[in-house]
């Protein structure tokens, strides 16, 4: 009776989980370059059941009943790559990557991190930065060095491979890169990634565009559904088994 209860809270506990997972892609299904994320369960180890009830040759041996699950657990937080929808903005300084790849942004602190948000504008200081205030990395066309993007005042243009040309001069190259392994990648917020073994790439960038979120709000609403119904029914199942312990406790056996 307790191992029940036990199964049927490690269910609500996930379901629970579950539901945060799917709430949190709803409220970013308006965030640029935005990747739902998907929760993956796993089963608590199998318990053998048996008991000594069987007889045989007048003596009691070992019956096997079968196998039983004590419920489920969070196994990882996955984060789907997959395209996002891209969309005509006209602002020179959107930026959409078609296919794979991300873009490259300096922190103050001097740490780079890695998007798919290309919604950048020029700031107080003539800088390329996203919305956070960091700095997006440039490859310098005349040094070859990577480093922060200085616009100035000046006007940008792109080809579809980053380079950038400020009042029609080449002078930079948008520096994106791509990871063999997307399991490396980790969300830190701010829409951003950290990773292992970053490659530059020569990632197809649209200019006047930003990618849209790849949450598919339908689907969304069907899994949050779906999952609220399985943690009611597993709140059922908790209020049943409390009532059964409480007459267990204290009915049976009542004169």
């Amino acid at each position: 009776m307790i191992r029940s209860f036990y199964t049927a809270v490690s269910g609500m506990i996930t379901q629970e989980a579950r539901q945060d997972v799917i709430t949190n892609n709803l409220a970013n299904v308006n965030t640029v370059g935005f990747k739902e994320d998907s929760l993956a369960v796993k089963p608590f180890n199998d318990v053998l059941l048996q008991n000594y009830d069987k007889m045989v040759a007048g003596k009691n041996v070992r019956n096997v009943i079968g196998a039983i699950s004590l419920g489920s657990g969070i196994d990882s937080v996955n984060t789907g790559f997959t395209q996002g929808t891209i969309e005509s903005t006209g602002t020179p300084t959107d930026f959409a990557i078609d296919g794979r790849g991300f873009f490259a942004v300096q922190r103050p602190d001097g740490n780079e991190f890695y998007t798919r948000d290309g919604h950048f504008h020029v700031n107080v200081n003539g800088m390329l930065v996203d919305d956070s205030g960091n700095n997006v990395i440039g490859r310098d066309t005349q040094t070859g060095n990577l480093g922060p993007i200085n616009v100035g005042g000046g006007s940008i243009t792109s080809d579809n491979y980053g380079n950038i040309s400020i009042d029609g001069v080449q002078r930079y190259k948008i520096y994106t890169v791509d990871f063999n392994n997307y399991d490396t990648l980790t969300k830190v917020g701010d829409n951003l990634y950290t990773g292992a073994n970053p490659v530059e790439s020569n990632a197809v960038v649209r200019q006047n565009s930003l990618e849209k979120s790849n949450v598919n709000v339908v689907n969304a609403m069907s899994d949050l559904l779906t999952t609220m119904r399985s943690f009611e029914t597993d709140q059922k199942a908790v209020q049943s088994i409390d009532e059964t312990l409480d007459k267990l406790v204290n009915e049976v056996g009542k004169v």
